[in-house]
């Protein structure tokens, strides 16, 4: 049988290119094992919930992964700086981004040039947690509910209060008008730079409310220093189960709970994508671990690469039609 020389060398070229890459990748998990130091990226301040689940976590993958793992604190603008951060990165392994949806699934949505584009700068590493945002009253407030909220600003307010947020144009600011429009009451969002100075003023009584994460309050909350009197999903949080949701409270749409995972820059080899969520799997099987961040608010659940990936695609499709059918305006 005689073979075409024009049929052999693309199949030699494919092999050529093939085995190029793999070895590639090889080279490249090969210097992430060297013992280099992995940056972890976080888009929000120390102290904050964010900062605390990325601690947690950073301790023992240094141990599985046998390498440091630095913390890196890029906090400003919703987490668009640490994002851009990644995105001007090398793909080769030494740099991590811990983020929530509001980074990957909105600002990109409500940011005119946000800088980084998720779909195409960054791939999925995994999923390992859902959380809820929710609704806190600070001492300022004498309310235990929300129904006890809203007849506070209206008796006390005139009507018209400030809820402070962590960042402009998120999903708290969004929770923020839909309790505005369906108690018609002036309440409008005061946008902090993260969680942690938001906190800070609620605990001085300077803001008598806010929204964010149920990792941000809880602490506040067990010690009396806050109410959380409201929160997202489908089903009340195991953490906080005598706080209703906001769809048993009669709003619609706020059942997807949002995520925390891990991402990498676009064009980091398998292999190492493949490393770093075995790891961070072992680390979420470790019962203190679960226990820990359990206790921070968490819903601990470990979601490989494809399946986290379809979650952010899903969760960033569901937050569209509600911004979109909100008449927001990008920045």
């Amino acid at each position: 049988m005689v073979f075409s020389t024009r049929r052999v060398q693309p199949v030699r070229r494919a092999i050529s290119v093939g085995l190029f890459m793999a070895a590639a990748g090889l080279c490249s998990l090969a210097q992430a094992q060297s013992g280099t130091p992995v940056r972890l990226l976080v888009g929000f301040p120390a102290g904050a919930g964010t900062d605390a689940i990325a601690r947690t976590l950073g301790e023992k993958l240094k141990d599985v992964l046998g390498v440091p793992v630095v913390v890196e604190n890029r906090a400003g603008a919703g987490g668009q700086i640490a994002a851009t951060v990644l995105k001007s990165s090398p793909a080769d392994g030494h740099t991590l981004f811990l983020s929530h949806d509001h980074t990957i699934s909105i600002l990109p949505q409500v940011v005119k040039n946000p800088g980084f584009n998720p779909a195409t700068d960054f791939v999925p590493v995994a999923g390992f947690a859902t959380f809820a945002n929710v609704l806190a009253v600070s001492g300022g407030t004498p309310a235990k509910s929300l129904d006890e909220y809203v007849k506070w600003v209206r008796t006390q307010k005139g009507g018209k209060e400030t809820i402070g947020i962590p960042a402009p144009a998120s999903i708290p600011e969004f929770l923020v008008k839909m309790i505005s429009d369906k108690y018609k009451i002036d309440v409008q969002p005061a946008p902090y730079r993260g969680s942690a100075p938001m906190t800070a003023d609620m605990l001085g009584n300077q803001i008598t409310a806010g929204i964010a994460s149920v990792p941000d309050f809880i602490e506040n909350h067990k010690a009396g220093k806050l109410r959380i009197v409201a929160s997202i999903g489908s089903k009340r949080q195991a953490v906080i189960p005598n706080v209703p949701t906001f769809s048993e409270l009669g709003f619609s749409n706020l059942d997807d709970l949002p995520y925390y995972g891990i991402f990498a820059p676009v064009g980091t080899p398998q292999p190492i994508i493949d490393k770093y969520g075995d790891a961070l799997q072992k680390v979420l099987a470790m019962p203190d671990v679960k226990q820990k961040l359990t206790t921070m608010g968490l819903t601990v659940g470990y979601e490989p690469q494809g399946q986290f990936a379809g979650r952010v695609r899903t969760y960033t499709q569901a937050w569209e039609k509600i911004i979109q059918s909100s008449g927001f305006k990008p920045l």
